[in-house]
């Protein structure tokens, strides 16, 4: 009877062990399965709004690809199975960056001066490590071709020179050093400067102590070129940059609008005093801007003065070249001056 029992035992235990085996075969069959039919089928998708730029690590080449430091593709097709086509069709959806790739002329084979117009844009995408990583292939893009220009700089020293946010030249009381080593085109003037950028808040600070900036140039593509050597800016405080100095002549003119233009004269009692000599402190070049003025003060005249049969008084305006006085480099040395006058109505504003 043991004997028996024992061998159904064993009999049991071992038909246990072939279903379990059984099935993992199954499951590993069927994942296996979805696995191949993921891989099967193969999706593709159009992306639009890639992008390639260029890549300036190399100092001594100027790279651009059809005249620009970037361009944007019309169309890129991608490939793949539908699980990653899924996953890049979500980050578009969710407004993940596009596609941004970068074009390395010495790793592409373009080392020599020269133009190249037939660089092969799908050769770039196909090797670069985003798609290489996303387990996709790039099936076509458009353009299939691009053009891309070699030239080669050389090292020459250029002055530096100091422009506010807006353009505008400024004077610094020092610069060190005032030129510096870059890499520009062989055509490259010689006076043609390496710029700095000084902000307002710079400006500021650099009026008690020099500020450390770093000097560029802007080639014609957009591409900025940065100098290797920090410069530092000393601006002169505002005692040191602008003088007092007299304007003796100066013209009077008048703003007034429509409803009073041409039916009233204006006439000012006290001339003298609003076309005297008005002191101002400025720099020597805002100083001779503001002499050069059609008008170097301006009298406001309102609808409502019209209505008034007594003398009027009001400030003048003192008319400032906007762009010294918005650099604080003219400003007015002494309280405001007011003109008196009249509005005498002219016998052809009765008579049309």
């Amino acid at each position: 009877m043991s004997r028996l029992t024992t061998g159904r035992a064993s009999r049991s235990a071992m038909s246990g062990k072939i279903k379990v085996g059984k099935i993992a075969v199954v499951v590993f069959l069927t994942v296996l399965i979805w696995v191949w039919a993921d891989l099967a089928l193969d999706e593709t998708l159009p992306v639009s709004g890639a992008v390639i730029t260029v890549d300036e690590s190399t100092p001594s080449r100027w790279v651009s690809i059809g005249g620009r430091v970037s361009v944007t593709l019309d169309s890129v097709v991608l490939k793949g199975p539908a699980s990653k086509i899924a996953e890049i069709r979500r980050r578009i959806k969710d407004r993940s960056p596009s596609l941004e790739f970068f074009l390395d002329a010495e790793q592409e084979g373009m080392t020599e001066p020269n133009e190249y117009p037939t660089f092969d844009v799908r050769g770039l995408l196909r090797k670069s490590p985003q798609i290489l990583q996303s387990g996709l292939t790039v099936e076509s893009c458009r353009p299939a071709n691009l053009t891309v220009r070699v030239v080669g700089l050389i090292e020459k020293p250029l002055p530096v020179q100091c422009f506010d946010t807006n353009g505008d030249s400024l004077k610094p009381e020092s610069l060190e050093p005032s030129t510096v080593s870059m890499f520009v085109p062989e055509g490259w003037g010689r006076n043609e400067p390496a710029r700095v950028i000084l902000t307002a808040r710079e400006t500021e600070l650099a009026r008690t102590a020099p500020v450390e900036v770093t000097p560029y140039i802007d080639l014609s593509d957009g591409q900025i070129r940065r100098s290797r050597t920090v410069v530092k800016v000393k601006m002169p405080t505002e005692d040191a940059r602008l003088t007092s100095y007299p304007i003796t002549t100066a013209t009077l003119g008048y703003l007034l609008s429509a409803n009073v233009q041409g039916k009233y004269k204006v006439q000012v009692s006290n001339m003298t005093q609003v076309i005297g000599a008005i002191k101002i402190r400025a720099s020597e070049e805002a100083k001779q801007a503001y002499e050069q003025m059609r008008y170097q003060v301006l009298l406001e005249i309102e609808d409502e003065d019209t209505k008034s049969t007594e003398t009027i008084r009001r400030e003048l305006i003192y008319n400032f070249p906007f762009e010294f006085r918005r650099k604080g480099e003219i400003m007015l040395d002494q309280s405001p001056a007011a003109a008196e006058f009249t509005l005498v109505r002219l016998p052809s504003a009765d008579n049309p």
